[in-house]
């Protein structure tokens, strides 16, 4: 098959949970002989990576038009393509684009929708926003051929409040563990002497309560709170705002870097409290990482038992107090349950299979 990938900001990963999900499955839909396109906001010196045909097309760079403007361009592209060009499927990445996925179905392309999370819980949206995203929801059920989620969680929300069943298929992990610490030696960490926390620096993943959380504990260990967002300048001087030398802040970090913090933390934070199954997260367990979650439906579908759920900030801090005073035998239980969980329910093979037969079954009723 010939496969496009849209509504994303493109490969190489280099932002959040949608790009690392299109440069996995798209590698591996390449080594499985498809044809694969995924279309970015961001140019890269290469026209490929890794096998993977990239086309770049411009954005407007504004919180509120960024996806849609772009997704809307790639889809009036993708859609004008004849020939050997012309795509037999496309996936479309994030419940806000369900808007765009009619055109291609207008044109003899079927089409799929990875709805992601509950978008318009987000605390950065206005109200417009939320009301687009509450008109996409909707749309997601009626537009595309198939709409994907990747949560329990969320396949439950669509089938109670819109009564449509979508086909759940989760994330899948990266569980390489990484020999190298050249990071750690930049930023001034030691192995498994520092908490690491990894996402996009915006309110609803709460990294300023993780700090805050921190900072009332009173231990020799270091935290490492690693992410970055584009349209959240002020939010993110707040969370830097912190006079404790025990804070390292460094932004994003990505590829072997965001592997090493991964593969020599003390224990792994996850405090997000929107979306569906959060890539960070279980990778962070695949790799046998301890961890502190903040405990929400969908996190607790991801960790179960294999972590420790905290409520707020006081509850983080206590958590933190307790992963600290446990027997490294205690610790390793919960690590070993985690590793289990990944390789049991995120497995990104199996994840790409699932993907492939949905594609091949979409692009062969066509």
């Amino acid at each position: 098959m010939r496969i496009a990938i849209l509504g994303t900001r493109g490969i190489p990963a280099n932002y959040g949970g949608f790009e690392t999900f299109a440069e996995e499955l798209a590698t591996r839909l390449v080594a499985l002989g498809h044809e694969v396109v995924v279309y970015c906001r961001e140019q890269h010196p290469e026209p490929t990576y890794r096998g993977v045909e990239l086309r770049w097309l411009p954005t407007i760079r504004n919180k509120y038009l960024d996806t849609l403007y772009h997704t809307a361009v790639s889809t009036l592209h993708m859609a004008s393509q004849f020939g050997r060009k012309r795509v037999d499927v496309a996936l479309y990445c994030n419940a806000a684009n369900a808007l765009f996925t009619l055109l291609p179905r207008l044109t003899g392309i079927p089409v799929a929708l990875n709805v992601d999370g509950i978008e318009r819980k987000r605390k950065k949206w206005n109200r417009a926003a939320k009301a687009w995203y509450r008109m996409s929801e909707y749309l997601s059920t009626l537009l595309p051929n198939r709409f994907v989620t990747d949560a329990e969680a969320i396949k439950t929300y669509y089938r109670e409040v819109y009564n449509a069943d979508s086909l759940f298929i989760p994330y899948g992990a990266d569980t390489v563990l990484e020999p190298t610490q050249s990071v750690l030696g930049e930023l001034g960490l030691e192995p498994h002497q520092y908490f690491l926390y990894v996402s996009r620096m915006e309110p609803e993943n709460r990294p300023l309560e993780v700090r805050l959380a921190f900072e009332d504990l009173d231990c020799g260990y270091r935290l490492a709170l690693i992410g970055d967002a584009p349209y959240a300048h002020e939010y993110i001087r707040k969370v830097r705002d912190s006079r404790d030398p025990r804070v390292v802040i460094p932004g994003g970090i990505y590829g072997q870097g965001y592997r090493e913090l991964g593969s020599w933390c003390f224990a792994y934070v996850h405090a997000t409290e929107v979306g569906g199954t959060h890539p960070a997260l279980i990778e962070a367990m695949g790799r046998g990482c301890l961890v502190l979650y903040l405990d929400t439906v969908e996190n607790r579908e991801v960790c179960g038992s294999a972590g420790l759920p905290y409520l707020d900030q006081a509850g983080l801090t206590a958590r933190m107090r307790e992963a600290l005073a446990m027997s490294d035998s205690e610790r390793d239980v919960l690590k070993a349950s985690a590793i289990r969980r990944v390789k049991e329910r995120y497995d990104w093979d199996a994840v790409t299979s699932q993907y492939e037969k949905l594609l091949a079954d979409l692009a062969g009723g066509a």
